[in-house]
């Protein structure tokens, strides 16, 4: 019975964070280039003033697989850098902590490429 729960909120908390993704999308101007933006650095900030950590705790997959999980991620990965490198871990932090993501979408990426037919407009 847990694991429904965990999916439930999982789902919920996924589910909000799209939801306002796509009310911008519908009521501004925002292109989808800035909303992501915006999201990303949502999450560093909420992990910056302590708001984000407990709703991974609580939501998780629901809370660190959208964008705001990315920021989450890079911002964690910054602090516990920072804490071992010094200032060099402003640097190394993000791309350490994220670069799992980043090749996944790379990675994806390249296959993507390689199986699509492009077509002229």
């Amino acid at each position: 019975m847990e694991i429904f729960l965990n999916l439930a909120k999982a789902f919920l908390v996924g589910g909000v964070i799209c939801v306002a993704g796509q009310i911008l999308l519908d009521l501004t101007k925002l292109t989808p280039g800035r909303i992501l933006v915006m999201f990303v650095t949502a999450g560093v900030v909420l992990t910056g003033v302590g708001l984000y950590g407990p709703l991974v705790e609580w939501a998780g997959a629901g809370a660190t697989v959208p964008l705001t999980g990315f920021g989450y991620a890079m911002a964690n990965g910054v602090k516990e850098a920072v804490a071992k490198d010094g200032l060099l871990g402003v640097i190394t932090g993000p791309l350490t902590a994220s670069s799992a993501g980043i090749t996944a979408a790379v990675m994806s990426g390249l296959i993507a490429s390689f199986l699509a037919k492009p077509k002229e407009k």
